[in-house]
């Protein structure tokens, strides 16, 4: 009677600590950015303090990348990351990037459109918008990932 609540509670502590394990190792993350947009590094500088390994690749022409990615004009922003098989346009913050890792949905990847104020490496003294976080699929369809701000 005692091994199958024994196995049972083994098979619960390692899959509530098997996330926490995982989060615990640098994740690879690929930038494109424009060489003179300093929002973007600052975006860089962020993820950094935030677990990611961080590879950059500066261009001046970002829109065949976000082309092949499959982002539409309305989720696009001023950089455009890769990380495991997910596309991260924008100012996504790395919490957010973190639990995208972590819960695995089917999706291409995340979008902040626009360069909301208040976002990672968006910052403006006290100053902090309102914005979504938009999940996004093969076709462009979206839903909202999360909130920030509201």
């Amino acid at each position: 009677m005692k091994h199958p609540v024994l196995g049972l509670a083994l098979t619960a502590a390692l899959g509530f600590s098997t996330p926490l394990l995982a989060g615990g190792a640098a994740q690879n993350i690929h930038v494109y950015k424009s060489p003179t947009c300093g929002c973007c590094t600052d975006w860089v500088k962020h993820l950094e303090a935030n677990g990611f390994e961080v590879k950059v690749t500066e261009t001046e022409n970002l829109n065949p990348i976000k082309l092949e990615a499959g982002l539409t004009p309305a989720l696009a922003s001023c950089h455009t990351a890769f990380v495991g098989d997910y596309v991260i346009e924008g100012h996504v913050p790395a919490s957010d990037i973190h639990r995208l890792i972590a819960d695995a949905p089917k999706a291409r990847g995340l979008s902040v459109p626009g360069m909301p104020v208040g976002s990672p490496g968006m910052e403006m003294g006290d100053r902090k918008d309102p914005y979504q976080v938009l999940l996004f699929n093969e076709a462009g369809q979206t839903r909202v990932f999360s909130a920030h701000h509201q």
